[in-house]
């Protein structure tokens, strides 16, 4: 009569039995996943880099404490609006029915308003000169700083995706993969409050010429931005591909 051995049955379930926990399923981990997923999927496509230019081009009639001001409540308002669009994104999406297209659209029409107006300035006036302290009173933080630049509809629909997926993919730990993706906007535009303050530098090397130039191009370049933004929303809207370059 044979006997019938099976250690590698017994062995599979002893290694089952004190195999590692799956990477991820602890708070810690989940929590340092999700601020470095956010830091890298953000930091991309908020690019504060080309927000740089237009920070320059709109505070170069400020004093340094209005630009310091203006580029600190740039970054304030734009975390508020990615936050509420966390937290509160699906519901607003919902009851008010707005697609991302409609947002990207809007998004791009308020890029091409903005760059037309630094492609061709208002002629100098002896009034407009008699009333240049008043530009100081401008604020120009929310629109077009922090909406549509910095929290833009490309980092308002990562946003939105990270909400949709977070109660569905962790449904125990969703407030830990939340706390996560929050400290990861703050870090992402704590960075980009750092890069916005470091181009005032463009300011001193450039002189007063140099800025109205350097306005003017960015200028045209914002409205190409624009453009496109607006393209891609109705684009997406209607289901239309682009042709490939």
């Amino acid at each position: 009569m044979a006997w019938t051995v099976r250690p590698r049955s017994d062995s599979r379930r002893r290694a089952k039995s004190v195999a590692p926990p799956i990477r991820g399923s602890t708070p810690i981990p989940i929590f340092a996943e999700a601020l470095i997923l956010t830091i890298g999927a953000l930091f991309p496509i908020m690019n504060p880099f080309s927000t740089a230019p237009l920070y320059v081009s709109l505070t170069a009639g400020f004093d340094a404490g209005k630009r310091k001001q203006q580029a600190i409540r740039a970054c304030i308002y734009a975390f508020a609006i990615l936050a509420t669009f966390l937290l509160l994104g699906s519901a607003i999406v919902e009851f008010f029915g707005i697609s991302i297209p409609g947002i990207r659209s809007a998004g791009g029409l308020i890029i091409l308003s903005v760059g037309f107006g630094m492609l061709f300035p208002k002629p100098s006036t002896a009034e407009a000169v008699a009333t240049e302290s008043q530009a100081q009173e401008l604020d120009v933080a929310f629109t077009p700083l922090a909406m549509p630049s910095l929290a833009g509809p490309g980092s308002i629909s990562v946003v939105l995706s990270a909400a949709a997926a977070i109660r569905g993919n962790y449904p125990e730990h969703w407030g830990i993969v939340y706390g996560g993706v929050i400290l990861g906007m703050a870090v992402t535009l704590v960075i980009a409050y750092v890069i916005l303050r470091a181009a005032e530098l463009m300011v001193r090397f450039l002189g007063q010429g140099g800025m109205d130039a350097m306005t003017r191009i960015f200028g045209f370049l914002l409205i190409c931005i624009g453009m496109q933004f607006l393209l891609t929303g109705v684009g997406d809207f209607f289901g239309w591909i682009p042709p490939k370059a």
